[in-house]
């Protein structure tokens, strides 16, 4: 009797592809772990950003103590580093040094590319979250438990928002445009976006704009889930939309080289 094998196939291709991902994400991590600048961007300015904000009276209208107020921005400002300014810098010069081209003749594609790198992020961050918790922790943090597996998503969620639009500017523009857009955008989420402070303390005409941005539905999301417990339905679902509108144009506009 004749045997369809067409089931097998299919799943023989599907684990292929999660092993190519899987392995180009192990490739991503170790060269963003080994890479110092990445360090300073992953880890050093942030427990910087963590100290100042702690010992100064930036936020002293966001949460009854500093610590509460600043570990949820400081968490996603790793975010915003770690996925958007360095995912993007490094890829821009990968095309420029001709990695990328070399990875469009194997059958990683453009969405295993982009998976893989969102994997690496996710593996980075936890390694942020990890050594940013654990300082926020030793100078008092106490972060409301009912919050903490919506912060683990809304995480997730603005990693792989931060991840396609990295790649979507690096994979679109030239390595210097790059380089200048994507540590632009740092500074200018950072102080005004959102993420370090709340969007509501920005001037009045500027919030229709920034409360649709992904780094305000990010850092208010995280300061609201770990200050109160409770969740942002609206920030949710800005989230989303981004991750799906930049994950869709990056994987239709990125251009290897």
């Amino acid at each position: 009797m004749p045997t369809n094998t067409l089931p097998s196939t299919e799943t023989s291709n599907a684990v292929g592809t999660l092993r190519r991902i899987a392995l180009q994400g192990r490739y991503e991590t170790l060269a963003m772990i080994r890479n110092g600048e990445q360090l300073v961007i992953a880890v050093v300015l942030p427990i910087m950003a963590l100290f100042g904000l702690v010992f100064t009276d930036l936020l002293k209208d966001v949460a009854e103590r500093p610590i509460d107020a600043a570990t949820p921005g400081v968490l996603a400002l790793c975010v915003v580093s770690t996925a958007f300014t360095g995912q993007g810098i490094a890829t821009g010069f990968d095309r420029r040094y001709g990695v990328m081209r070399l990875l469009s003749t194997t059958p990683l594609g453009r969405t295993g590319l982009i998976y893989g790198k969102v994997l690496a992020v996710l593996s980075v961050l936890a390694m942020q979250v990890i050594v940013i918790g654990g300082v926020a922790l030793l100078l008092g943090w106490k972060p409301a438990g009912a919050g903490i597996p919506w912060a683990v998503a809304f995480l997730v969620l603005g990693a792989a928002s931060f991840t396609a639009l990295g790649l979507l500017i690096a994979g679109t523009v030239r390595p210097e445009a790059t380089l200048a857009i994507t540590n632009l955008a740092w500074v200018l989420l950072a102080g005004a976006g959102g993420v370090l402070f709340p969007a509501a303390s920005t001037p009045e005409f500027l919030h229709p704009v920034i409360n649709l941005l992904p780094s305000a539905a990010l850092g208010d999301s995280l300061r609201e889930t770990l200050i109160s417990g409770t969740v942002s339905g609206p920030a949710l679902l800005i989230l989303l939309a981004w991750t799906l509108i930049a994950g869709f144009a990056a994987t239709r506009w990125f251009k290897w080289n």
